[in-house]
């Protein structure tokens, strides 16, 4: 800091903006106020703001901003965090490609800009500011969604308003106010910064929940809802009622369940979100799903399989025809490994058709159908059709019922490769759910080619992870193999920072995936249990789910409670 600040002083002098008494005397006040030079100059007036950038601008061959009139793109707050952004004394203005431009109070110094361009990975292009400008910038920046919010509340008046049952609320909803031609109206402002900020923050769902004398909203990030803010109870129903609008739903209907959905276009990029309304009894709770495209993984590779899995899973969707199915609850990622494994499969020659309730992500190349079924086009009804438009690969949302699972194992039988989902916890109970659906054990083993379940595990924050001491031998307990480590395992546990929620940051797919062999086979036309086809597929190399959480947990991917949480006992 002194030699910055020697420096600087020898440049003020030389711009004329100080002369020797004035420069001493500012030396002595950053010594007494602890302050940098810089800082003393601009908040005592002494120097004006301005001129201060354009001196130093000059002098380093930097261009100045002026970041009052600077709107930091969301792309390049999400290279630095704002500690980060605090410590170092920088701002992250703008992305294109691989270089950020990066607004500085002190250009001078060459290891902090190293270190910002380390941890954020982009070559840095300085821009010159002053330190009071970038602090007021970066709490501006990255706080933009709750100051305003903050904001809103205030010139809304108390919060504490006149309590109001559901029912009287929706009276008391100014319609006129709720279109999308007034976004001056406090609810359409309010609508609007959360759906922001939830897009901002990562999010894939954000609840509005209502209860007797506050409303919550919670956004779902990494699979853990937290909770953000509590709007008025009195807002309520107009709420509802703009998310209705925007979703073309029935704003009259207050009684019955609705689902819709609309797109918005932020940063450059078109974002769909999946609505849905569901009557509770202190008024209606809505759940917005977003299907940001820009989130969705480009390859297999991406989605952090093991290789075994990843080998698996490969030289399935290289069949000619076949069933492959992703088994695992809702919200595990297999809708985001089916189009993985589609853009991967695409090509010129090939007819690749879809069907899906509701579509989630558009992809170029393919044909996708979305299920209605007040129409009479539900999954079994669409496949049909399909099977007649001439495809080489069909993807199958769902299997829910028996009729479908039928067509798609004929659709797999004659010449089609099949791709779907169905909810069952592992990979061998998925042979017994077909059975149980009522398909005949040989045509379940002729058509099934991969059998795969699937779990989304939280990735540890690197930043603030910490080493714990667990013995092999309890590894060995949870599902570990000792060749799983040879290499030494380190656990790390969750601790917490400005850079993740709670330890995690992330989320990474574990994969358990049971290619049906001969042998397999041989136990399905015979009847065999789910254990005799689980001990089967164990001696042909299955590696399970959770031995391949505990696999990652002992990388330091991962931690040993998140593993529990997600995965079952073997």
């Amino acid at each position: 800091m002194a030699k910055f600040d020697k420096k600087l002083g020898s440049i003020l002098l030389g711009a004329e903006l100080l002369n020797e008494a004035s420069l001493v005397r500012a030396m002595e006040m950053a010594n007494g106020e602890e302050k940098s030079l810089a800082q003393v100059v601009i908040e005592h007036g002494m120097v004006d703001e301005r001129a201060f950038i354009g001196s130093v601008a000059l002098e380093m061959n930097i261009p100045p901003i002026d970041l009052s009139r600077t709107v930091a793109s969301d792309e390049a707050l999400a290279c630095l965090p704002q500690d980060m952004a605090h410590y170092y004394g920088v701002l992250p203005v703008a992305k294109i490609g691989n270089v950020l431009t990066m607004a500085v109070a002190n250009p001078f110094d060459i290891l902090k800009l190293d270190d910002v361009q380390i941890i954020t990975g982009s070559d840095i292009r300085p821009v010159v500011s002053t330190e009071v400008s970038i602090r007021k910038a970066i709490e501006k920046s990255y706080n933009r969604g709750e100051a305003e919010m903050e904001q809103l509340f205030e010139d809304m008046g108390d919060p504490e308003m006149e309590f109001k049952g559901a029912e009287e609320e929706e009276d008391d909803v100014d319609l006129t106010e709720l279109t999308g031609s007034s976004e001056s109206s406090p609810v359409v402002k309010l609508v609007n910064l959360l759906i922001y900020q939830a897009v901002r923050d990562g999010a894939s769902d954000i609840h509005i929940e209502p209860f007797e004398k506050k409303i919550r909203v919670r956004y779902r990030q990494d699979g853990i809802l937290r909770e953000t803010i509590s709007p008025p109870k009195a807002m309520q129903s107009a709420m509802v009622s703009r998310v209705k609008i925007m979703a073309d739903l029935d704003i009259a209907e207050k009684r019955r369940p609705q689902d819709g959905k609309f797109q918005i276009r932020l940063d450059g990029r078109n974002i769909d979100f999946r609505v849905s309304i569901l009557p509770t009894i202190h008024g209606e709770k809505v759940v917005l799903r977003i299907l940001d495209s820009g989130n969705l993984a480009l390859s297999l590779d991406s989605l952090g399989f093991e290789q075994k899995a990843l080998q698996d899973f490969r030289k399935a969707i290289s069949s000619p025809y076949g069933m492959i199915l992703v088994t695992g609850p809702t919200g595990s990622g297999k809708s985001t490994t089916l189009y993985s494994a589609l853009r991967e499969m695409m090509n010129i020659e090939d007819n690749v058709i879809t069907v899906e309730d509701p579509v989630e992500y558009q992809l170029d190349g393919v044909n996708q159908v979305p299920v209605n079924v007040k129409r009479g086009l539900t999954f079994a009804a669409a496949l049909r059709s399909i099977l007649r438009q001439d495809p080489d690969t069909v993807m199958v949302g769902e299997i829910r019922d028996k009729e479908t699972v039928e067509i798609a194992v004929k659709a797999a039988l004659t010449g089609h490769l099949v791709l779907s989902t169905l909810h069952t916890n592992d990979a061998p109970s998925t042979i017994t759910r077909m059975l149980d659906m009522g398909v005949d054990p040989f045509m379940v083993a002729s058509s099934t080619v991969l059998v795969s379940a699937q779990r989304l595990a939280r990735k540890l924050c690197e930043e603030c992870r910490e080493e714990t001491e667990i013995k092999d031998e309890a590894l060995l307990k949870l599902g570990a193999f000792e060749d799983d480590l040879e290499d030494g395992a380190r656990i790390y546990r969750p601790v917490g920072c400005a850079r993740c929620v709670n330890g995690y940051r992330g989320r990474f797919a574990l994969l358990e995936t049971m290619p049906v062999t001969d042998d397999l086979k041989r136990i399905i036309i015979d009847g065999g249990s789910v254990l005799a086809l689980k001990q089967q597929a164990l001696e042909t190399g299955m590696v399970t789910l959770r031995r391949c959480g505990v696999i990652n947990a002992a990388r330091g991917k991962t931690s040993l409670e998140e593993v529990v949480q997600v995965t079952m006992a073997d």
